[in-house]
């Protein structure tokens, strides 16, 4: 039996996906809460919000992630990074699943990826349960529901938690998986709930596709001035720098905040909606994504809430530092109505420095920028995972690396090319520790950060005095209005200065040990930045 709005020659069945149970095709949200909350998949919460718990998954598992090497992409997909799969081992795993599908009750989504039609991607999303289609309805974009009837997929994801994979069966890693297949265009996703496979995977595709078109995929927030999409600023990211906090400014308006392109017509949203942290969220400092967490259809995931009032405690990370809350685009007050911006103007590089050395915030030369793209740093702290006693730094190049299919240097050289054609200013912002290290200093206060962001996107700061920083020779405002002078000098900010030039020759020695890797294959004014 099936129901919903499809196109009649564009069925599961069509595609050779045949013995299923129930299925629905393109449910609305009311429809997709009422039916997962009848299978028992979640709580329905304040305001609407859907509560759910993803098991044992509360992450992403990037070990457990394939691409099926075929001819066709053997010479250009990233081997280093990328777990590949064989041909054959990809078609026992669908060939399985598929058995293991018959009968059962599936969701589908026919939805596209890029705000900008040009560069528009038509993924159709099967999944086992009700709230994963509410989720990536969220998550990327919706065709009107006229144009379903004529809709085809580009490419396929059929994701199916309660099926094991074989690892000696299957050519992959362990029970869980998931698998690219770009000849097939088909993604497998199996033995995980997390629904941030789903979404990852088709970031994972376009950063794949668009380079070939000239387009630099990112994994970045983006924003523009009010009444001007000409005035668009991108902030890099990995997770935990405040790439979504810090994109929602009231005073700006919302292209998105976590992927995007960046065409020959600008910057374009590649999804529908936003999936934001909720750890230690405040409704004092980030209101709009706070309200969020109680508006209709707003999937709540892995939030420890009180069963009787159902309220949310933002403090209890007891199952994961990692929850979220998914929620359309158009929840954000600011949010652009068609997701496409202008070529930056301000690029932002956010990392979150638990070493205590970097500096609020700094100006960077292209090959600068190009040296700490590459580099991606962020720092992971005491707490995060289990081991990690003090802080250690996370490298990941384009600041997005398990989403990269091709070489680093792909992305980086677009980057260049691009910022290079249309001027962009790059900055570097620190939105870790100051004072000290993790467990002696403090949290750089989020009012500074935004003030000091505030002045580079306003263009304050392009008649500011600057100093260069000896650690690693970028220009940093010696002073700013509205932010303490003593905070734009960390070293200034620490009680033993002996302590801080040693962990800041630390963190240089770690940034040249993890760039080694690139020298063969950049220029030698980034080389040079490299090498100091």
């Amino acid at each position: 039996m099936t129901s919903g709005r499809v196109n009649p020659n564009f069925r599961l069945e069509d595609q050779g996906i045949e013995g299923l149970g129930e299925v629905h095709y393109n449910q609305i949200e009311p429809a997709l809460i009422d039916a997962a909350l009848r299978r028992g998949e979640g709580t329905l919460g304040r305001g609407g919000a859907f509560l759910v718990t993803t098991g044992k998954f509360t992450g992403r598992s990037p070990k457990d992630k394939h691409v099926v090497k075929t001819d066709s992409v053997a010479n250009d997909i990233w081997w280093e990074n990328n777990a590949e799969m064989s041909p054959e081992g990809f078609d026992a795993l669908y060939a399985d699943m598929l058995e293991h599908m018959k009968g059962r009750d599936y969701f589908v989504q026919d939805l596209f990826g890029g705000a900008d039609p040009t560069h528009q991607l038509n993924v159709r999303v099967v999944t086992e349960l009700a709230w994963h289609g509410l989720f990536i309805r969220h998550m990327l974009r919706r065709p009107d529901r006229e144009s379903l009837d004529e809709f085809t997929a580009d490419f396929t994801i059929v994701n199916c938690p309660s099926f094991k994979a074989d690892p000696a069966k299957h050519d992959c890693r362990s029970e869980t998986v998931i698998a690219l297949n770009f000849d097939r265009k088909l993604i497998l996703i199996a033995n995980t709930e997390y629904a941030g496979e789903n979404k990852k995977s088709v970031f994972t595709l376009l950063n794949y596709l668009l380079p070939e078109k000239g387009v630099m995929p990112m994994h970045c927030s983006a924003n523009h001035a009010k009444g001007n999409p000409v005035d668009t600023a991108i902030f890099f990211g990995l997770s935990g720098t405040g790439k979504t906090t810090l994109s929602a400014d009231p005073d700006r308006v919302l292209i998105g905040d976590d992927e995007h392109g960046w065409s020959e017509r600008g910057t374009f949203n590649f999804e529908g909606g936003c999936y934001a942290k909720t750890i230690n969220l405040s409704e004092e400092a980030e209101p709009e994504i706070y309200a969020t967490t109680t508006k209709f259809g707003t999937v709540i995931e892995n939030m420890i809430f009180d069963p009787e009032t159902l309220e949310l405690d933002f403090d209890d990370d007891s199952l994961t530092a990692n929850m979220r809350c998914a929620y359309p685009l158009d929840y954000i007050s600011n949010a652009s109505s068609t997701a496409l911006g202008g070529h930056p103007k301000n690029i932002v590089m956010l990392t979150c420095d638990a070493f205590g050395v970097l500096p609020p915030i700094a100006r960077l030369t292209p090959a600068q920028a190009m040296y700490h793209f590459l580099s991606g740093f962020t720092a992971k702290v005491a707490g995060t995972e289990r081991g990690v006693t003090e802080p250690q730094p996370t490298f990941s190049t384009c600041f997005g690396a398990p989403f990269m299919p091709r070489r680093p240097e792909v992305y980086g050289n677009l980057l260049r090319d691009k910022v290079a054609k249309h001027g962009a200013t790059c900055w570097l912002v620190n939105t870790g520790w100051t004072g000290g290290a993790y467990g002696q200093g403090s949290r750089m206060p989020i009012k500074a950060t935004r003030s000091l962001l505030s002045a580079a996107l306003e263009g304050r700061l392009s008649s500011a005095e600057y100093r260069k920083d000896p650690n690693f020779g970028f220009e940093v405002p010696v002073k700013v209005e509205g932010v303490a002078e003593l905070l734009l000098d960390p070293r200034r900010t620490w009680d033993d200065k002996a302590a801080y030039d040693a962990q800041a020759e630390k963190l240089v020695a770690m940034f040249a040990d993890n760039f080694e890797q690139y020298i063969p294959y950049i220029d030698d004014d980034v080389k040079a930045v490299a090498i100091g």
